[in-house]
């Protein structure tokens, strides 16, 4: 298993950006340990506001960890007050905004140092997203989210919770600009590709045949997958249906990462989704996650690509690791990463996308990268 430093990324062992560490439907006011990012976290749903809450997991008093204790009179009797969250150990009460606000057996001012650090979490289309940055900066682009969302003729996702795998995120973004890997892993027929790289967005366009999505014969599958900062994936398809492919990919320790994926896919008829259009949509996101599978099944077993032997024809694969670089170092040196490969870029012996769907990513990539 290899590490950030292997990969010569930068000063900062995770990554800036939004990651994805819980689906929307399972936060509640029972409050759940979760790890992700090297750390250990407290996540529960507020009583009073509603909304998600995620907080460093240790009670400064003890050590003691607010969200992995089931025995504890505390969490029988309930641990979430209002927007605020007792540890389990000593009743220490701690708010949303991570500052003690109550210790029910002191009589004496509160430490200003009790309290844990409170992270900021966005709620976008049935999922939950911390905005982590190693510098402590406020949050550089938005989370995602789709305006599709909020159409009734889109049918909405339900996470395929695919759990931990040992593989750096790295190994999995090489994928948005691996041309080759195609024909071999997908059975896809590439007519054409290429990829962008824009600020926090890397963008690959292709369009070609595949055997796990469309038919033999049927209509040639379009697709524009993009990456929303290092780890969030969101591809607008077209084939057989239209559909966006949604796949988060959150580091757990230095080397792990965990992996959700879902598809939104627009009904048949364009007009409101039956009930046979979420039972057509559920089909065509097992088929997707086949797709998905195929690479997930070789990520699994493979070892480090420390130094790909790269050649003419593999893709812009040195290009897009550059671009990721600008998330593990200080944002004061992004642009010296970005300059360096800014720009569309296509494989040699591919053609490049047509004007015409780059006319229509110019006009809706904004509205997908910012909510």
């Amino acid at each position: 298993m290899a590490c950030s430093k292997d990969y010569n990324l930068g000063e900062f062992t995770f990554p800036r950006g939004w990651f994805m560490v819980a689906e929307s439907a399972k936060v509640t006011d029972q409050p759940q340990g979760v790890h992700f990012l090297g750390q250990e976290f407290a996540l529960y749903r507020g009583k009073d506001s509603g909304k998600v809450i995620l907080l460093d997991a240790y009670c400064p008093h003890m050590g003691t960890h607010l969200a992995r204790n089931s025995t504890s009179y505390v969490a029988q009797d309930g641990a979430v007050e209002g927007d605020s969250i007792r540890c389990p150990y000593h009743a220490w009460r701690f708010g949303p905004d991570g500052k003690c606000n109550h210790i029910p057996y002191s009589t004496g001012p509160i430490p200003p140092a009790a309290k844990v650090r409170s992270w900021p979490v966005v709620e976008s289309m049935g999922a939950v997203f911390v905005w982590h940055d190693p510098e402590g900066g406020e949050p550089e682009w938005d989370a995602p989210f789709l305006q599709e969302w909020n159409d009734a003729a889109w049918t909405h996702w339900t996470f395929d919770d695919l759990g931990k795998i040992d593989t750096h995120p790295q190994e999995i973004v090489d994928n948005i600009t691996d041309a080759a890997h195609f024909g071999p892993v997908h059975g896809s027929r590439t007519k054409f590709f290429e990829n962008e790289f824009r600020g926090h967005l890397a963008i690959q366009r292709m369009g070609g045949g595949h055997r796990t999505l469309v038919a033999q014969g049927g209509p040639m599958l379009v697709t524009e997958a993009v990456y929303h900062g290092p780890s969030i994936l969101i591809t607008r398809m077209s084939g057989l249906y239209d559909s966006y492919i949604f796949i988060a990919h959150t580091p757990v320790d230095d080397g792990s990462s965990y992996v959700w994926h879902a598809l939104l896919v627009k009904s048949a008829s364009g007009g409101a989704a039956t009930a046979a259009d979420h039972a057509a949509a559920r089909q065509y996101q097992d088929m997707a996650l086949a797709a998905f599978a195929q690479d997930f099944e070789v990520w699994k077993h493979k070892r480090p690509c420390i130094q790909g032997m790269f050649v003419q024809g593999d893709g812009a694969f040195r290009k897009q690791r550059t671009w990721y670089k600008q998330f593990y170092n200080p944002r004061a040196q992004k642009q010296e990463f970005l300059k360096q490969v800014e720009g569309i870029h296509v494989p040699r012996g591919m053609e490049p996308a047509p004007d015409e769907m780059r006319a229509q990513s110019e006009a809706s990539l904004p509205m997908v990268a910012n909510a």
